[in-house]
């Protein structure tokens, strides 16, 4: 990433219409037509420093320009919030009240998460707390720069301590060396209402899921995921975005670490009026799963071309990246990843700087293929761009063949095959959601064992609101279940 970027931290990663349409007159004022999205959920643009001295005072939020890379923003799963699956007792509205209690900028990497949710990274920060099963209460999984290992705090974080906790650990973690000691400071310092941990927190794997295009929330109500290829968002097109949500009661517009936004609680009566406006912009909100999935540094060509050869690759030999993400990162030293697969760009040797050298490759996979495991593997090393397409493929399959292995009790084949024969199960052919007569559709009132023939003629997709007519029938393959007798 380019390190004189200058950035607007969003706390959270949520912003008001009014407050985004305000940055973007202050962005304007200083002459600038676009602005990036950052992997921390902020706003990053190139900035003189006279430029810098004529925004004083401009903004009416107050909002600050950071020049300073020390300071960092908060990462929040709030963007999955009532979107994707939750933790019971964690809503929307308690990331909020969390997030305003921050009164500092924060020096550590925080991020506040929701382990049911696979969006927004949980462990790439330095304090990450993530929601445990008891209400109102967050494990606490810390790795402070000076340490090689992360570890967990020994109690439970109560939900309105989290700043005064994190304040605290910034003013001391300088010179701890363990989480031991940390926690007996931390105590003489400050009284919270702790929990005692009585099981250890166990992230399931999830798939990652698709955040892009507009989709059902709730009965009446829509999300809208946008995503641009190459990071450059054009500052008119958001001022007149956020005039639309501002003239149509939408009160909040979320960035994701994935260089991408989604507004949430579009009402059905508005959604005719937004299509018009994305189509007058020519906004394509259906692109493939192959290249959005993808962590690049920010305002880096080289990067943005490697991927789009390396998604051209894909395309070309038919390949699958379902569920798998991936990032490119040109310092191997800083290991600041949170994709199943990483590609880092060797430094060229001081010896031959002089020269044209073609760069090298290495490739990792995290364990499992999950992020959450941190725990990279190394596949192969000093690989030239032309064979990364062929490794990248090898682990895709890989990913694939290790997902059988999964220890859930499966049925016995005889019982598969009646449930297959008997089942009727339907696809989207917009954005693949299944219709399944066993479960129905609660969303639409439809009752668990309804064959698809029988549903109304206006039923529609529940994530996408495709028509009845885009669902096709499709035969489940029985060799993706692993049979016991």
């Amino acid at each position: 990433m380019n390190d004189n970027l200058h950035r607007i931290l969003l706390k959270g990663g949520v912003t008001s219409p009014g407050e985004l349409k305000d940055i973007i007159s202050m962005l304007e004022a200083a002459g600038q037509k676009q602005v990036y999205f950052g992997s921390r959920q902020d706003l990053l643009f190139p900035l003189k420093e006279d430029e810098e001295e004529q925004l004083e005072g401009i903004s009416t939020f107050n909002t600050d320009i950071i020049s300073d890379r020390q300071y960092q923003n908060i990462v929040s799963s709030y963007v999955s919030a009532d979107v994707f699956d939750m933790t019971y007792w964690l809503k929307g509205s308690t990331y909020l009240y969390i997030i305003e209690g921050f009164d500092f900028i924060p020096k550590l990497k925080i991020n506040i998460t929701d382990p049911k949710q696979r969006l927004v990274p949980l462990f790439s920060g330095e304090l990450n707390f993530v929601a445990s099963e008891n209400e109102d209460y967050w494990y606490l999984n810390i790795k402070l720069p000076q340490w090689n290992t992360a570890a967990y705090y020994p109690v439970l974080i109560y939900s309105w301590d989290i700043p005064l906790v994190s304040k605290t650990i910034e003013d001391v973690y300088e010179d701890i060396t363990d989480v031991e000691e940390l926690f007996f400071i931390v105590n003489k310092r400050i009284d919270t209402n702790n929990k005692t941990i009585e099981k250890e927190l166990v992230v399931p794997y999830l798939t990652f899921p698709y955040y892009e295009g507009m989709n059902r929330m709730g009965i009446d109500q829509y999300w809208l995921g946008l995503y641009w290829r190459n990071n450059r968002y054009d500052l008119l097109f958001l001022k007149e975005f956020c005039s639309f949500c501002l003239d149509n009661g939408i009160g909040k517009i979320c960035i994701t670490p994935w260089k991408s936004f989604i507004v949430k609680g579009i009402k059905q009566s508005c959604r005719p009026e937004l299509e018009r406006f994305l189509g007058q912009w020519g906004i394509n909100v259906r692109h493939s799963q192959l290249e959005m999935n993808w962590h690049l540094p920010v305002d880096d060509l080289d990067a943005l071309a490697l991927k789009k050869f390396l998604v051209r690759s894909f395309d070309q030999n038919d390949i699958s990246t379902y569920g798998l993400t991936f990032g490119i990162s040109n310092n191997p030293k800083k290991q600041t990843h949170f994709a199943s697969i990483i590609i880092e760009k060797n430094s060229q040797p001081t010896i031959v700087k002089e020269f044209e050298v073609r760069p090298t490759y290495n490739v990792l996979h995290c364990e499992n293929f999950d992020p959450n495991t941190q725990t990279y593997i190394t596949y192969a090393q000093d690989i030239d761009k032309i064979e990364l397409p062929g490794l990248l493929m090898e682990l895709s399959k890989a990913y694939f063949k290790q997902l059988k292995n999964d220890p859930t009790p499966k049925l016995t084949q005889t019982k598969v095959e009646q449930q297959l024969e008997s089942r009727g199960i339907y696809q989207c052919t917009q954005c693949f959601t299944i219709y399944d007569k066993l479960a129905g559709d609660s969303k639409a009132n439809i009752e668990a064992g309804t064959l698809f023939k029988n549903l109304p003629n206006t039923y529609s997709c529940p994530v996408c609101d495709a028509s009845k007519s885009h669902f096709e029938k499709v035969q489940l393959q029985v060799d993706s279940f692993e049979i016991k007798g």
